[in-house]
């Protein structure tokens, strides 16, 4: 049974990547939502009377930020760090070890919260398989599932092309967007399922906080179904 949610209270973790800066714009723009708290270790340069900055050096140590966490309804978290050059050991500690952290702690304040976690296409759930990165983030979905929060949902993102003047943080990245957003957009048309955009994953996000979904890990597939 879904049960529609209004006044929300988010907190988004990695609001300047460019997944965080798609789900930040359509928490602005929703009426339902009533404050983001933006939770990083930089302060962000966007003002907004819906807005708050939580600037943390430390994200793996947020138990002095306890009373500024309590009395949310949502988290989406889409911090992270690509595989590239990184040894398990390194990328475990981003990727496993910091969401974790973050949502040990959120689920202890907020026990009625709905967490959102920005996962990827090809996530190994058995943790078994040979792709490091898949492993890692197979075991982080597994462990945010077995938190008691009210509800987890897993983003099994795969292509997704940024709108509204959206950047990556990364260079390499929006080379690639500059030059190859003709054919995603051409992919997009013959395959809707393979390539979201960052306003579609910003408002499928909240229509899951709202709403609820089927299921917990949600593919490419499944979060277009969510938006029709």
């Amino acid at each position: 049974m879904s049960i529609y949610l209004a006044s929300m209270k988010i907190i988004l973790f990695g609001a300047t990547g460019m997944i965080g800066q798609g789900v930040l714009r359509e928490c602005l723009h929703d009426p339902d939502v009533e404050l983001v708290l933006s939770v990083g270790r930089t302060p962000l340069t966007q003002k907004h009377e819906k807005l708050r900055d939580l600037v943390v050096p430390n994200l793996a140590d947020l138990s002095s930020h306890q009373t500024q966490l309590a009395g949310f309804d949502a988290c989406f978290f889409s911090l992270g760090a690509s595989a590239a050059g990184l040894k398990e050991d390194a990328y475990r500690k981003i990727n496993y070890d910091l969401p974790l952290a973050a949502a040990m702690l959120l689920a202890k304040l907020n026990p009625q919260m709905t967490f959102i976690y920005v996962s990827g296409r090809g996530t190994d759930s058995s943790e078994k398989g040979r792709i490091m990165w898949a492993r890692v983030k197979g075991a982080t979905e597994n462990a945010l599932l077995r938190l008691p929060f009210k509800a987890a949902y897993m983003f099994r993102l795969g292509a997704v092309l940024p709108l509204h003047g959206i950047k990556s943080k990364t260079s390499l990245y929006n080379f690639f967007y500059a030059f190859g957003a003709p054919l995603l957009f051409l992919l997009r048309k013959f395959s809707p399922k393979n390539v979201q955009t960052t306003e579609e994953v910003g408002k499928a996000v909240l229509i899951v906080v709202k709403r609820g979904a089927p299921k917990p890990i949600l593919e490419s597939a499944d979060i277009l179904q969510l938006l029709r």
